[in-house]
């Protein structure tokens, strides 16, 4: 067994024939293409940092199955400090590449599979666990890049799953064989699955009985017949696609985060990858043991490292105008690291609470208030350190010429002079360029939404919160006695 390096990912993705569609065209080379591409690298990112010896506790995990080292993306979590080295992970990743790790949702979603099959075959003596621990061997053994498709189309948010006139806006049942089972539907905004390996489906929420054909968790293979993928389509990826020199871009190698829309016509999935396959009592624990770890990550982990970058970046815009030390431009900063280093101390918190669930499975989660708190400030602390970063970027942000510009013969000399100021005029239009990307582009939706938009963790803290004891608390200090 031994760990992917970079390059030996990039070789097993040449050899992949996704069926991809993106901006009216179909993809044959994931690499040829420059969105599709852009994915790829930050994959690739994942293995190279997981190569470098001075990112071995974050990146690197033991097996419990095998004991051999394992990347951290394929690791289930078995105590408090696999907990924290997942959210650090999370940070650490996005300071790299400032765009999705696209393999956390599928490390979030095989935490949540580790703890449900071994409930299920518990309580109702199925093999699921068996199933999954034998694909998580072998997903480990050979470094497989894994995603995660959760969320469905939905249709009609009145109509429950049977009710709908689609029945294909939910992934569902078509067929039962003796070989395994024949699934149809469709997955939204998801990350990354066209440069992975494989991508482990969870279903999209709790159901009830009477809707067991939508009850499924299974693994699919990247190229497997009757899986399209259409990939998110938008003005950053025409002009990814159109620039010619990708080096003028906000984020040039990594890019946006680029989703899909996973299509299912008829896949057919073996019995061994499939762990999930109609018990509607356990959908409810498996989405929301995904949610836990998610929140903690997605929350305040990953997009703190984005933070970090907008920080970094925003600072040298200030220096590069000269107004660096400005009380005011100071306390907009300042007000940037406090909100994104609040969110980080949530996620911290929701590893070091964290505990094993269900008791005896030696899975761990995080805690549940916390990985909320982490996600609901991040979601309202992002559009601040957006705010800030374009306020103190200027105009400039998104008035900007084309960086090419500065070189051309008759307009370049102007240019330099009117953008010229404690830098030189390339500098300020390149972090310019980069802050248009973060405070112009897609981060700040995709903040708000990603992990579960914020109403759900206000739902959360409804659910979690013992107001009967906070009032109980503050009557016995002021001496009320209890009727």
């Amino acid at each position: 067994m031994a760990l992917k390096t970079a390059n030996e990912f990039l070789d097993t993705i040449k050899k992949m024939k996704p069926r991809v569609y993106i901006g009216g065209k179909w993809v044959k080379n994931l690499l040829d293409n420059p969105v599709t591409r852009s994915m790829v690298m930050a994959n690739a990112a994942m293995y190279g940092l997981a190569e470098d010896p001075a990112n071995k506790e974050v990146m690197v995990a033991t097996s419990h199955l095998t004991g051999e080292p394992i990347n951290r993306n394929l690791n289930v979590a078995r105590n408090i400090h696999d907990l924290d080295m997942r959210q650090e992970m999370a940070l650490l990743t996005s300071q790299t590449v400032g765009t999705c790790n696209y393999r956390c949702v599928g490390c979030d979603a095989l935490n949540s599979l580790a703890a449900t099959t071994w409930e299920m075959d518990r309580d109702l003596g199925t093999k699921y666990n068996e199933r999954f621990n034998k694909w998580l061997a072998y997903a480990q053994a050979n470094d497989l890049a894994v995603s995660g498709a959760i969320t469905d189309a939905k249709g009609d948010r009145r109509k429950r799953p049977t009710q709908q006139d689609e029945i294909d806006v939910f992934v569902h049942l078509v067929e039962k064989r003796d070989d395994g089972i024949v699934v149809s539907g469709i997955k939204v905004s998801q990350s990354g699955a066209i440069g992975s390996h494989e991508t482990l489906v969870l279903p999209g929420g709790a159901l009830k009985e009477g809707e067991e054909q939508f009850a499924l968790a299974f693994v699919v293979q990247n190229s497997v017949p009757g899986l399209t993928y259409v990939c998110q389509y938008n003005a950053y990826s025409a002009e990814r696609e159109m620039c010619g020199d990708e080096s003028e871009l906000g984020n040039p190698i990594y890019g946006q985060r680029e989703t899909s829309t996973m299509i299912f016509d008829k896949v057919f999935i073996p019995w061994d990858r499939v762990f999930l396959c109609g018990e509607t009592k356990f959908c409810g624990k498996m989405v929301t043991r995904f949610a836990k770890a998610h929140r903690m990550n997605c929350g305040g982990a990953c997009k703190v490292g984005f933070a970090d970058l907008i920080i970094g970046g925003t600072m040298l815009a200030a220096e590069y105008i000269g107004v660096e030390k400005v009380p005011h431009i100071q306390e907009k900063i300042i007000d940037m690291v406090r909100l994104s280093e609040t969110s980080h101390a949530c996620a911290i918190a929701a590893a070091m609470r964290g505990r094993e669930e269900p008791k005896g499975s030696g899975v761990y989660l995080p805690d549940d208030l916390f990985g909320n708190a982490a996600k609901l400030n991040i979601a309202h602390g992002f559009w601040e350190i957006i705010k800030n970063a374009g306020d103190i970027g200027g105009g400039l942000v998104v008035t900007m010429p084309r960086l090419k510009d500065l070189d051309d013969p008759e307009v370049g000399p102007a240019l330099k002079k009117a953008f010229s100021a404690a830098a030189p005029a390339a500098k300020r239009l390149k972090v310019a360029k980069f802050l248009q990307h973060w405070s112009a582009g897609l981060h700040g939706p995709g903040t708000w939404h990603g992990a579960g938009a914020p109403q759900t963790q206000r739902f959360m803290f409804t659910v979690l919160t013992d107001f009967e004891k906070k009032k109980k608390m503050a009557k016995k200090l002021m001496g009320m006695t209890e009727e």
